[in-house]
């Protein structure tokens, strides 16, 4: 390791981002992992996280001490679960140590907490990080805004059976730059939940839709309604690396950024 590497520590190093992640380290000659935990009672407890991740020995036992992240990285990469990245966030500011979450789930008010927190930390918050979804989150508010009224608006997401939230942060996401595409609030228009007799179509409404299946990584396509015609935008991860790549790319970008509560848009900026 040398002095300008970028210190990386790794929450859930057991996981299949926290694995993913730190190969995509392994591939990298100006990072290197310096800290990795999981979760208490975890079997990865002690053990070598290069091992477990399948890069081989790298001398970086697995812990159970979020604390240790944040007193040896410069900065943390944390794609875990909405409490655990809201306690995260609350290591960085009392370290000062930079902070990229692409952890999906958060509610309003998990996000307040991480706004907060960015007053003494670099803390980058995106739903995802694949440079394609941030440029598809921009084609979308564009859309959006020139496509009024008689336009209807869907947002349909797929991922794989072991995905926990929905819609996915990152439909969420998509709605959000649909909305302010518009002008208004996505709290205002959205509509998540159809069953029964639900009635016509409201005008202005965005709709979400979801799929859950198999092994897919992501798919997410946004979807504007006009009469004898459409338009369709869509992404499709075919490897979870891409989201590995983004992340550390966001990395980068937090270890020099002054402290702030940074988005996706702003890592492609810098």
């Amino acid at each position: 390791m040398t002095a300008d590497m970028i210190k990386i520590g790794i929450p859930g190093a057991a996981g299949r981002m926290g694995g993913m992640i730190i190969r995509e380290i392994a591939r990298h000659d100006d990072m290197v992992l310096v800290a990795a935990t999981d979760r208490p009672g975890s079997d990865a407890i002690g053990q070598d996280s290069g091992l477990i991740s399948g890069v081989g020995a790298i001398d970086v036992p697995v812990s159970d001490d979020p604390a240790t992240l944040f007193a040896r990285a410069d900065v943390v990469i944390d794609f875990s679960s909405p409490q655990a990245s809201v306690a995260h966030a609350t290591l960085a500011r009392e370290h000062g140590t930079s902070l990229v979450i692409g952890t999906t789930g958060l509610t309003s008010a998990d996000e307040a907490d991480l706004a907060a927190a960015a007053d003494r930390a670099a803390l980058v918050y995106c739903a995802n990080t694949s440079i394609g979804v941030t440029l598809l989150s921009r084609l979308v508010e564009q859309v959006a805004s020139q496509l009024g009224d008689g336009w209807d608006i869907e947002v349909l997401e797929t991922h794989h059976h072991h995905k926990v939230d929905a819609p996915s942060g990152t439909a969420l996401a998509l709605g959000q730059a649909a909305a302010r595409g518009r002008g208004v609030a996505l709290d205002d228009v959205s509509d998540m939940v159809r069953k029964g007799q639900t009635g016509a179509r409201k005008e202005g409404d965005i709709g979400f839709a979801v799929l859950r299946g198999g092994d897919v990584a992501g798919e997410h396509s946004v979807i504007f309604f006009g009469d004898s015609e459409r338009v369709e935008i869509t992404h499709k991860a075919n490897d979870r690396a891409i989201f590995a790549r983004g992340a550390l790319r966001a990395a980068r970008f937090a270890h020099g950024a002054p402290a702030g509560f940074y988005s996706m848009d702003d890592v492609l900026a810098g």
